[in-house]
């Protein structure tokens, strides 16, 4: 389906250094904060399509969490795809628009105004949705989540659903691998760019599971700069499979 690549020859970031890899993607190469954005949702989107629909999304019922940040503005791109492909998409926010942060509050506006329904906490509609995507904390979570945010969290662990998670399960420590409570529990994990050292530890496996690597556009020579070697790791796709080890 895509691409395997062995994790052995990854670097595998801190919360640090994704944090630096972002500043330079918007203050050293111009790259902006809503074109990485569309990248991660675009590649989230096909993804879902790819992995849990067959390629065929056109039906199916999907259950966007979407948090304030940058992690939940790329779950509304993905939403966006999916809708525009013909999924029955219903988002589900951990708080007000008023909350977001600008750019994740433009997806969730271009959602609104596309019809999509959208409200705070758990879906209120019945039945079983075919997908959860998690996009409610992404790698800079500080303590365990709290309020609607665990409410969503607990309400995803409770569906039978698979649940497709971006950057990292919400809920876990993205550079300790360390589950706070309560944590997603994903069948998939998306990570952006390059994979955060958390998602490769023992204690994080059950809730990573299948680990895919997304291109986001980071320039080779910003790696470098970092003293990173990073080959090109989606010459051949988008997204790529890392066979996971432990760290």
């Amino acid at each position: 389906m895509f691409p395997e690549v062995d994790s052995a020859t990854v670097p595998f970031l801190t919360t640090e250094q994704m944090a630096e890899v972002d500043r330079a993607m918007i203050d050293d190469y111009g790259i902006l904060l809503m074109q990485m954005m569309e990248n991660a949702g675009r590649n989230l989107a096909h993804l879902a399509r790819a992995r849990f629909f067959g390629g065929l999304p056109s039906g199916m019922r999907v259950a966007v969490l979407a948090g304030v940040g940058g992690n939940g503005g790329g779950a509304l791109v993905s939403a966006r795809r999916l809708r525009n492909w013909g999924a029955s998409v219903e988002v589900c926010v951990s708080k007000p628009g008023s909350d977001f942060a600008d750019v994740p509050r433009h997806q969730l506006e271009v959602i609104e105004r596309m019809g999509v329904p959208c409200q705070v906490g758990p879906p209120s509609s019945e039945g079983v949705f075919d997908l959860v995507v998690d996009g409610l904390i992404g790698y800079g979570l500080s303590g365990p989540p709290r309020g609607n945010m665990a409410t969503l969290i607990e309400w995803a662990n409770a569906s039978p659903a698979p649940i497709l998670s971006l950057d990292a399960p919400s809920g876990m420590d993205a550079t300790s691998g360390a589950a706070y409570a309560p944590a997603i529990r994903a069948t998939a994990t998306m990570t952006l760019a390059l994979p955060k050292v958390g998602l490769g530890r023992d204690s994080a496996s059950s809730h990573v599971a299948e680990l895919y690597l997304a291109d986001i556009g980071v320039p080779p020579d910003l790696y470098a700069a970092l003293g990173l070697d990073v080959g090109p790791l989606f010459s051949e796709c988008d997204i790529v499979r890392l066979s996971l080890i432990h760290i």
